[in-house]
Protein backbone atom coordinates (compact mmCIF):
# COMPACT_ATOMS: atom_id res chain seq x y z
CA UNK A 1 0.00 0.00 0.00
CA UNK A 2 0.95 3.38 -0.62
CA UNK A 3 2.15 6.00 2.30
CA UNK A 4 0.25 8.94 2.71
CA UNK A 5 0.18 11.82 4.67
CA UNK A 6 -2.86 13.04 4.71
CA UNK A 7 -3.49 17.13 5.04
CA UNK A 8 -6.23 19.34 5.22
CA UNK A 9 -6.36 22.93 3.92
CA UNK A 10 -6.10 25.30 7.07
CA UNK A 11 -8.45 27.26 8.34
CA UNK A 12 -10.25 29.94 5.79
CA UNK A 13 -12.52 33.03 6.65
CA UNK A 14 -15.48 30.66 5.29
CA UNK A 15 -14.58 27.93 8.14
CA UNK A 16 -14.50 30.85 10.52
CA UNK A 17 -17.69 32.05 9.97
CA UNK A 18 -19.11 28.11 8.97
CA UNK A 19 -20.52 28.84 5.48
CA UNK A 20 -20.38 26.30 3.16
CA UNK A 21 -17.56 25.73 0.68
CA UNK A 22 -17.69 23.15 -1.54
CA UNK A 23 -16.19 23.68 -4.44
CA UNK A 24 -16.39 27.17 -4.35
CA UNK A 25 -12.61 28.43 -5.07
CA UNK A 26 -11.63 32.54 -5.06
CA UNK A 27 -14.07 33.81 -1.96
CA UNK A 28 -12.26 30.84 1.04
CA UNK A 29 -8.22 32.20 1.41
CA UNK A 30 -6.77 31.28 4.45
CA UNK A 31 -7.06 33.28 7.93
CA UNK A 32 -4.14 34.21 9.89
CA UNK A 33 -4.62 31.70 11.50
CA UNK A 34 -4.78 28.89 8.68
CA UNK A 35 -1.65 30.59 7.25
CA UNK A 36 0.27 29.31 10.39
CA UNK A 37 -1.56 26.20 10.64
CA UNK A 38 0.10 25.49 6.97
CA UNK A 39 3.44 26.33 8.42
CA UNK A 40 3.11 24.44 11.50
CA UNK A 41 2.30 20.92 8.82
CA UNK A 42 5.25 22.25 6.97
CA UNK A 43 7.13 22.39 9.55
CA UNK A 44 5.95 18.74 11.51
CA UNK A 45 6.55 17.14 8.01
CA UNK A 46 10.06 18.23 7.79
CA UNK A 47 10.75 16.42 11.37
CA UNK A 48 8.57 13.68 9.68
CA UNK A 49 10.63 12.57 6.71
CA UNK A 50 13.49 14.52 7.24
CA UNK A 51 15.90 13.94 3.96
CA UNK A 52 13.89 10.73 2.98
CA UNK A 53 13.85 10.48 -0.50
CA UNK A 54 10.66 9.62 -2.82
CA UNK A 55 8.26 12.02 -1.52
CA UNK A 56 5.97 13.78 -3.73
CA UNK A 57 3.29 16.13 -2.83
CA UNK A 58 -0.37 16.40 -4.20
CA UNK A 59 -3.09 19.19 -3.94
CA UNK A 60 -6.92 19.60 -4.77
CA UNK A 61 -6.30 22.55 -6.95
CA UNK A 62 -9.10 24.56 -5.04
CA UNK A 63 -7.07 27.86 -3.77
CA UNK A 64 -7.46 27.42 -0.26
CA UNK A 65 -5.22 23.85 -0.82
CA UNK A 66 -2.97 25.59 -3.04
CA UNK A 67 -2.26 28.31 -0.43
CA UNK A 68 -2.08 25.74 2.15
CA UNK A 69 0.52 23.59 -0.30
CA UNK A 70 2.66 26.76 -0.99
CA UNK A 71 3.03 27.54 2.23
CA UNK A 72 3.60 23.84 3.52
CA UNK A 73 6.16 23.33 1.18
CA UNK A 74 8.11 26.22 2.06
CA UNK A 75 8.37 24.95 5.32
CA UNK A 76 8.87 21.57 4.26
CA UNK A 77 11.65 22.43 2.19
CA UNK A 78 9.91 20.99 -0.83
CA UNK A 79 9.33 22.04 -3.73
CA UNK A 80 6.29 23.85 -4.63
CA UNK A 81 7.14 23.56 -8.73
CA UNK A 82 6.90 19.84 -8.51
CA UNK A 83 3.21 19.55 -6.70
CA UNK A 84 1.03 17.83 -9.11
CA UNK A 85 -2.67 19.28 -8.72
CA UNK A 86 -5.33 16.68 -8.98
CA UNK A 87 -9.39 17.57 -9.58
CA UNK A 88 -9.72 13.91 -7.75
CA UNK A 89 -9.05 15.90 -4.69
CA UNK A 90 -11.30 18.52 -4.48
CA UNK A 91 -13.84 18.50 -1.55
CA UNK A 92 -17.29 17.46 -2.47
CA UNK A 93 -19.91 19.25 -4.15
CA UNK A 94 -22.31 21.09 -1.78
CA UNK A 95 -24.39 22.08 -4.76
CA UNK A 96 -26.82 24.96 -4.21
CA UNK A 97 -25.73 24.89 -0.93
CA UNK A 98 -22.64 26.64 -1.89
CA UNK A 99 -21.45 29.74 0.08
CA UNK A 100 -24.83 29.55 2.17
CA UNK A 101 -24.41 29.35 6.03
CA UNK A 102 -24.60 26.54 7.88
CA UNK A 103 -26.46 28.70 10.62
CA UNK A 104 -29.59 29.62 7.84
CA UNK A 105 -29.06 26.31 6.47
CA UNK A 106 -29.91 24.22 10.28
CA UNK A 107 -32.95 26.79 10.53
CA UNK A 108 -34.40 26.15 7.17
CA UNK A 109 -33.62 22.56 6.55
CA UNK A 110 -33.38 20.76 10.32
CA UNK A 111 -34.12 17.10 9.65
CA UNK A 112 -31.45 17.38 6.78
CA UNK A 113 -28.75 19.21 8.50
CA UNK A 114 -29.14 16.58 11.41
CA UNK A 115 -28.21 13.38 8.94
CA UNK A 116 -25.91 10.74 9.67
CA UNK A 117 -23.58 8.80 8.02
CA UNK A 118 -24.14 8.40 4.08
CA UNK A 119 -27.43 10.30 5.08
CA UNK A 120 -25.02 13.47 6.23
CA UNK A 121 -25.62 16.80 5.09
CA UNK A 122 -23.09 17.53 2.96
CA UNK A 123 -23.45 14.23 0.89
CA UNK A 124 -27.49 15.41 0.27
CA UNK A 125 -26.98 18.81 -1.06
CA UNK A 126 -29.36 19.65 -4.22
CA UNK A 127 -26.94 18.93 -7.13
CA UNK A 128 -23.51 17.88 -5.03
CA UNK A 129 -22.07 14.71 -5.03
CA UNK A 130 -23.35 11.75 -2.63
CA UNK A 131 -21.25 9.18 -0.87
CA UNK A 132 -21.10 6.89 -3.74
CA UNK A 133 -20.04 10.09 -6.38
CA UNK A 134 -17.27 11.42 -4.01
CA UNK A 135 -16.00 7.59 -2.86
CA UNK A 136 -15.74 6.58 -6.28
CA UNK A 137 -13.81 9.88 -7.18
CA UNK A 138 -11.15 9.67 -4.18
CA UNK A 139 -11.20 5.54 -4.52
CA UNK A 140 -10.04 6.62 -8.21
CA UNK A 141 -6.99 8.31 -7.27
CA UNK A 142 -6.12 6.38 -4.72
CA UNK A 143 -6.07 3.07 -7.19
CA UNK A 144 -3.76 5.49 -9.27
CA UNK A 145 -1.14 5.40 -6.41
CA UNK A 146 1.49 2.67 -6.44
CA UNK A 147 2.43 0.31 -3.43
CA UNK A 148 5.66 1.85 -3.15
CA UNK A 149 4.50 5.80 -2.99
CA UNK A 150 4.82 8.24 -0.57
CA UNK A 151 2.84 10.89 -0.90
CA UNK A 152 1.85 14.41 1.06
CA UNK A 153 -2.14 14.71 -0.21
CA UNK A 154 -3.18 18.15 0.68
CA UNK A 155 -7.21 17.89 0.60
CA UNK A 156 -10.08 18.93 2.32
CA UNK A 157 -12.28 17.79 5.30
CA UNK A 158 -14.99 15.40 3.79
CA UNK A 159 -12.92 14.18 0.98
CA UNK A 160 -10.05 13.26 3.60
CA UNK A 161 -12.52 11.06 5.63
CA UNK A 162 -13.66 9.43 3.07
CA UNK A 163 -9.78 8.91 1.82
CA UNK A 164 -9.12 7.35 5.20
CA UNK A 165 -11.86 5.18 4.96
CA UNK A 166 -10.94 3.78 1.79
CA UNK A 167 -7.84 3.13 2.72
CA UNK A 168 -8.22 1.68 6.36
CA UNK A 169 -11.36 0.08 4.92
CA UNK A 170 -13.82 2.12 7.09
CA UNK A 171 -17.08 1.86 7.06
CA UNK A 172 -18.87 5.09 6.22
CA UNK A 173 -20.65 6.15 9.59
CA UNK A 174 -17.09 5.02 11.35
CA UNK A 175 -15.34 7.32 8.76
CA UNK A 176 -17.79 10.39 8.31
CA UNK A 177 -17.77 10.42 12.11
CA UNK A 178 -14.38 11.11 12.56
CA UNK A 179 -12.72 14.55 12.87
CA UNK A 180 -11.57 16.91 10.13
CA UNK A 181 -8.78 18.42 12.12
CA UNK A 182 -6.55 22.04 10.74
CA UNK A 183 -4.03 21.34 13.63
CA UNK A 184 -3.19 17.70 12.75
CA UNK A 185 -3.00 15.32 9.88
CA UNK A 186 -3.05 11.85 9.42
CA UNK A 187 -0.29 9.02 7.97
CA UNK A 188 -1.83 6.75 6.39
CA UNK A 189 0.68 3.41 6.29
CA UNK A 190 0.21 -0.38 6.03
CA UNK A 191 -3.58 0.09 6.07
CA UNK A 192 -3.29 1.78 9.23
CA UNK A 193 -4.23 5.39 9.94
CA UNK A 194 -2.22 7.60 12.30
CA UNK A 195 -3.29 11.24 13.73
CA UNK A 196 0.05 13.42 14.21
CA UNK A 197 -0.24 16.76 15.90
CA UNK A 198 1.20 19.71 14.17
CA UNK A 199 2.32 21.67 17.17
CA UNK A 200 3.99 24.96 15.36
CA UNK A 201 7.05 25.88 16.43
Amino acid sequence: MPTILLVRHGETHWNRVKRVQGHTDSLTPLTLRGVEQARAYGARIRRLIGDEPGWRVMSSPLARCVQTTAILCEAAGLDFERVTFDDRLKEVATGSFSGRLKSVLEARFPALMAGRGREVWYLRCPGGEDWDALAARLGDWLADLAAGDKVIAVSHGAAGKVVRALYGGLSPEAALAGDSPQDAFYRLRGGHIERIAAIPD
